[in-house]
């Protein structure tokens, strides 16, 4: 699943790859900018901001994409068979005499003017694993809304950009805070800022994502319902939340109970002893998320 790191790992394939290379192939198959073509051109840099990615080409333009949950990019070398996907899931064909970078499943591409790339990325907060990355800042970004649960907080881009559904509840975790504890009532918030840029950064430049520092136990309760918690033994349990991105997406959510035992705003199962049966958030409804 595409989060800051993975979306820096991407994006320093793509430079290594590309940067100050000649475009030799340019293709687009998105109907917007099918007709674009900027091969002969000089690929300068590929930059990530967030969860996006800028590619910026010589002439001052911009590829811009986002993964979202299933986008990718693989860079192939010349004569590789390409197996990211079936060829109709091709949304973009960036070659030169080298290597070759083609992206799939991409939900999010335009050709803009690299001038314009605040009109993207502008709304976001400070990048976790970027050079504007500023603390004090996406604290007070937090807590602008005091009232609204930890996870969707810290899922808002513009309150601090890279964290996805499952740094979010591996966060919660750390900070032994249930996902839907408002987020005004976190005992030392700035601990979420800390938690959150030590997560990220420990996962920059590792291959297989892990929060634990376990080899065998990469997370502490993304995916693991019902399994038992690593700290405590209690099994993990899951609610499907609806995307506030998304409307029509729900997302997963995982906790352990025992661990987190701030307040919830979840109704009760009627049957508390199944850890698998999802339970429902029942307030604190927030506005969509940029991504």
């Amino acid at each position: 699943m595409p989060e800051g790191d993975s979306v820096h790992q991407a994006a320093r394939r793509l430079h290594t790859a590309l940067a100050d290379r000649t475009l030799t192939r340019f293709d687009l198959r998105v109907p917007r900018f099918a007709t674009a073509d900027l091969t002969g051109r000089t690929v300068l840099d590929v930059t990530p901001r967030g969860k996006h990615l800028l590619m910026r080409v010589e002439g001052g333009l911009t590829l811009h994409s986002h993964l979202r949950m299933d986008g990718a990019w693989k860079v192939y070398a010349p004569g590789e068979r390409w197996h990211g996907g079936p060829s109709h899931e091709i949304r973009a064909i960036v070659g030169t005499a080298g290597p070759t970078a083609v992206g799939y499943r991409l939900p999010v591409l335009e050709l803009l003017r690299t001038a314009e790339e605040s009109t993207v990325v502008g709304h976001l907060g400070p990048d976790l694993l970027g050079p504007d990355w500023e603390p004090g800042r996406a604290l007070t970004n937090l807590l602008a809304d005091p009232g609204r649960p930890l996870i969707e907080a810290l899922l808002d881009q513009r309150n601090l950009a890279g964290i996805g559904n499952v740094f979010a509840a591996e966060i919660c975790f750390v900070l032994r805070a249930t996902p839907w504890l408002p987020v005004g009532e976190l005992p030392r918030p700035e601990r979420a800022v800390t938690v959150a840029k030590k997560l990220l950064e420990a996962n920059r430049d590792r291959p297989v994502r892990t929060t634990t520092g376990r080899p065998n136990q990469r997370l502490y309760v993304y995916g693991r319902a019902p399994r038992p918690c690593l700290r405590c033994g209690t099994s993990v349990r899951r609610a499907n939340r609806t995307d506030s991105g998304n409307g029509s997406r729900e997302r997963p959510t995982y906790w352990c109970p025992t661990c987190q035992m701030s307040p919830t705003t979840l109704t009760t199962p009627s049957n508390p002893t199944d850890p698998t049966r999802p339970t429902t958030p029942t307030k604190h409804q927030t506005p969509p998320t940029p991504s």
